[in-house]
């Protein structure tokens, strides 16, 4: 009997540990800290985690406001998960030109609230390419150079691969016969 009782008494043991260690867990999973950040143009990136810097593997539901220059207001604007990774949202562009203040809250069961201050400036477009000048050898022997190589290699893989068929079937041949 002593030996059951010890037996049970560390199964007991171990499960009130395991119930103690998991408890600061679900005490610290209901804080959220939010990066708020501007995109470079005229949007809001915003990164979501635990407060204890765990990555937030659930979506969570952000709304954002904005007052800018000359008192112009944005929001409240529902924020949608980005695939850029977990806790990654985006505004898209919702920001004109100027010096924005931005407050990020996170809803129930998360709670939280994060501001910051964004420079938003025109989307720029990328340069358009220079144009490509393709220029050959003025003795017009650009065309018989640039083919000329590749057929001998062509050949030689023809023949091995012919000469690799005939020994399957040599072999293949073999066995049924037998």
């Amino acid at each position: 009997m002593t030996g059951i009782r010890k037996v049970l008494a560390a199964v007991l043991v171990g499960l009130a540990l395991t119930l103690l260690s998991a408890t600061p867990a679900a005490a610290r999973a209901d804080k959220l800290k939010l990066t708020v950040a501007g995109d470079g143009a005229e949007g809001v990136t915003i990164q979501a985690s635990y407060a204890d810097g765990r990555r937030l593997e659930q979506v969570v539901r952000l709304v954002l406001t904005a007052s800018g220059p000359d008192g112009r207001k944005i929001g409240p604007v529902q924020l949608d998960p980005q695939p850029e990774g977990h806790g990654f949202y985006s505004s898209g562009p919702v920001l004109s030109a100027g010096t924005w203040k931005v407050t990020v809250n996170s809803l129930a069961p998360l709670r939280s609230e994060a501001t910051a201050t964004v420079q938003a400036r025109a989307a720029q477009t990328p340069p358009a390419p220079a144009p490509v000048a393709v220029t050959g050898p003025a003795d017009g022997t650009a065309g018989r150079e640039a083919g000329a190589g590749w057929w001998p290699f062509a050949a030689a893989g023809l023949v091995l691969v012919a000469a690799a068929m005939g020994v399957a079937m040599l072999f293949g041949r073999r066995r049924t016969t037998d």
